[in-house]
C-alpha cells in the first residue's frame, strides 16, 4: 500500500499501555507519519487493548466502529494484551485489518505494507507469548507535566485469576543505566514528574532477555534503580505506580521517606482481606504480611497516600469471607480503594473453580466496598485541611483555576494563572469540594 500520511491512536488499560503506545507512536513519526487526533480521521488507527476486565471485547469493538465512523477507509490495527489472548476473535471484528501480539507490536511498521491486500478479514501476526522474551523500553510523551516510564514487563507469578503472564510473557526488565538515560531524556523535554510502570514493578532486575525460559542472573534490585533515579536532575517527582506487598521492602519505604523526589505515595494490591481467598488466588502473602507493610509505611511516612486494589466476588468468597475483607480494610489506615468485580477469564484456574458468586451479589459487594473507599478518601483529605502540601499544577485550566496533585496524591483545584501549569507550588488545602473528588486550595506565596 502507498505510505499513509496520518495515524491516530487509542489506548485502553494501564499506565504501561500508555507508555507503549507512545513508543509505537514515535516509530510511526520517525517514518514520516503525522499523528492526528482520533476524531480527525486518519489513514491508520492503532488500538492498544487491555484484557483485565470482561469488557475488553466490547471496548475493542466500540473503538473500531468509532474509528471507521471518522475514517471509513482507514486501516485498523489492534495490539496489546487482548490482541495476544484473542487474536482470531479480534480478526473477525468487521473493519479490523491487522492484529499483532506481544512479540510483534513493536514491529508494527514491518506489517503495514501487507495491509494493501486486506480482504476484509483481519490479518493475524500473534505468535506464542514465549516469543515475547526481550525487554522493549518505552515512555509516554505529550503530557507536559507527567510521563509514564516503563522499566519492567511480564510476570512470573501465577495468580489464579490473572491472564497477564499469558498476554505479556515472563518477567524481564530494562537496565538501570537505560532507565536513567530515558529519565534524563524525559527531563530534557520539560516534564516534571515520572511514574515508574511495569507489570510487576518490584520484580525489577530480572534481565532484559528470557531465552528458553532461562534469564541471566539478577544484576540489580528495585531499590538500586530508585537510588539512581533519585539523582536525575530536572525531574522533581517520581511515583511508584503499583508494587506487590511481598516485594515492598522496608528498605524501599525508608528510602522513599528520605528522598526529596520520590513521592510519599504507594499503591499496594491486596485483592482480598480473607486469607482463605488469598490462598485460592495464589497470592504470595497473607493479611499479616500486608498489615505489616502498611505499618511500615505509616512508621516512616505518616502522611503518605496509600491506594489498595481489591477484587470482590472471587469464586468461593462467602459472605463471611467478604465481611473479613470489609473489617480488614476498615481497620487499615489507607487512603482509597480501587475495587474490581471479579470476572471469569478464559484459561485461568479460577474460571473453573466451584461456588461461583452470582453477579448480582458481586455488584452488591462492589458497591459496599466503594462506600468504604469513599469514607477512607474523605477521611484522608480532611486530615490535611488547613495544612500546606506541594502540588504539581497539571492543567484543566478553567474559570481561573488549575488542577493538580499533592505529593501524597490528593487532587487539588487551585485558583491561579494558567502560567502556573507544570510548576510545583505550595498550596494550602482549604475544603473538600462538593464532588468529594478533590480539595479546594490556595497558593502560598513566598515573601518577596
Amino acid at each position: 500500500m502507498a505510505t499513509p500520511h496520518t495515524v491516530a491512536f487509542h489506548t485502553l488499560g494501564c499506565k504501561l499501555n500508555f507508555s507503549e503506545t507512545s513508543a509505537i507512536r514515535r516509530s510511526f513519526e520517525e517514518k514520516g507519519y503525522t499523528t492526528v487526533p482520533f476524531e480527525s480521521g486518519a489513514d491508520v488507527y492503532v488500538l492498544n487493548t487491555c484484557s483485565v476486565t470482561e469488557f475488553a471485547d466490547k471496548k475493542c469493538r466500540y473503538e473500531v466502529r468509532r474509528a471507521l465512523k471518522y475514517s471509513p477507509d482507514a486501516k485498523i490495527v489492534v495490539v496489546g494484551c487482548y490482541a495476544q489472548l484473542k487474536p482470531a476473535e479480534i480478526a473477525e471484528i468487521p473493519g479490523v485489518d491487522l492484529v499483532l501480539g506481544a512479540a510483534e507490536k513493536f514491529r508494527i511498521l514491518d506489517f503495514i505494507d501487507g495491509l494493501a491486500h486486506s480482504t476484509g478479514k483481519g490479518m493475524v501476526a500473534a505468535g506464542d507469548v514465549k516469543e515475547a522474551n526481550s525487554f522493549v523500553d518505552a515512555f509516554s510523551f505529550g503530557d507536559r507535566t507527567r510521563s509514564f516510564l516503563k522499566v519492567q514487563d511480564g510476570c512470573d507469578y501465577k495468580c489464579s485469576f490473572c491472564t497477564i503472564p499469558q498476554a505479556r510473557g515472563a518477567s524481564r526488565s530494562d537496565t538501570v543505566e537505560n532507565v536513567v538515560r530515558n529519565a534524563r531524556s524525559i527531563a530534557e523535554s520539560g516534564v516534571k514528574e515520572i511514574v515508574l510502570t511495569g507489570v510487576n514493578l518490584g520484580d525489577f532486575g530480572n534481565g532484559t532477555e528470557v531465552i528458553e525460559g532461562v534469564r541471566p542472573a539478577r544484576e540489580a534490585l528495585f531499590i538500586d534503580l530508585i537510588r539512581e533515579l533519585d539523582q536525575v536532575e530536572g525531574i522533581e517527582r517520581f511515583r511508584i505506580s503499583s508494587i506487590e506487598p511481598n516485594l515492598l521492602t522496608e528498605e524501599i519505604i525508608s528510602f522513599v521517606a528520605s528522598s526529596q523526589k520520590f513521592c510519599p505515595h504507594f499503591h499496594v494490591p491486596l485483592q482480598s482481606g480473607s486469607d482463605k481467598i488469598l490462598r485460592n488466588m495464589r497470592r504470595r502473602y497473607g493479611t499479616t504480611l500486608y498489615r505489616e507493610r502498611m505499618d511500615w509505611i505509616r512508621k516512616y511516612l505518616p502522611h503518605a497516600g496509600i491506594g489498595v486494589d481489591v477484587i470482590v466476588g472471587f469464586p468461593g468468597e462467602t459472605e463471611e469471607d467478604f465481611l473479613d475483607t470489609c473489617d480488614f480494610l476498615t481497620d487499615l489506615d489507607v487512603s482509597y480503594l480501587h475495587v474490581f468485580t471479579y470476572s471469569e477469564r478464559a484459561n485461568t484456574p479460577a474460571a473453573s473453580m466451584l461456588d461461583v458468586v452470582p453477579m448480582e451479589e458481586r455488584r452488591r459487594r462492589n458497591d459496599w466496598l466503594r462506600n468504604i473507599s469513599l469514607k477512607k478518601k474523605m477521611s484522608f483529605m480532611n486530615r490535611f485541611l488547613g495544612s500546606s502540601r506541594p502540588v504539581l499544577m497539571e492543567g484543566g485550566f478553567s474559570q481561573g483555576a488549575v488542577q493538580g496533585y499533592t505529593d501524597n496524591y490528593i487532587k487539588v483545584t487551585v485558583p491561579c494563572e494558567e502560567s502556573c501549569i507544570n510548576t510545583v507550588q505550595q498550596v494550602r488545602l482549604k475544603n473538600v469540594e462538593s464532588s468529594c473528588e478533590s480539595v479546594r486550595g490556595e497558593l502560598i506565596f513566598a515573601p518577596a
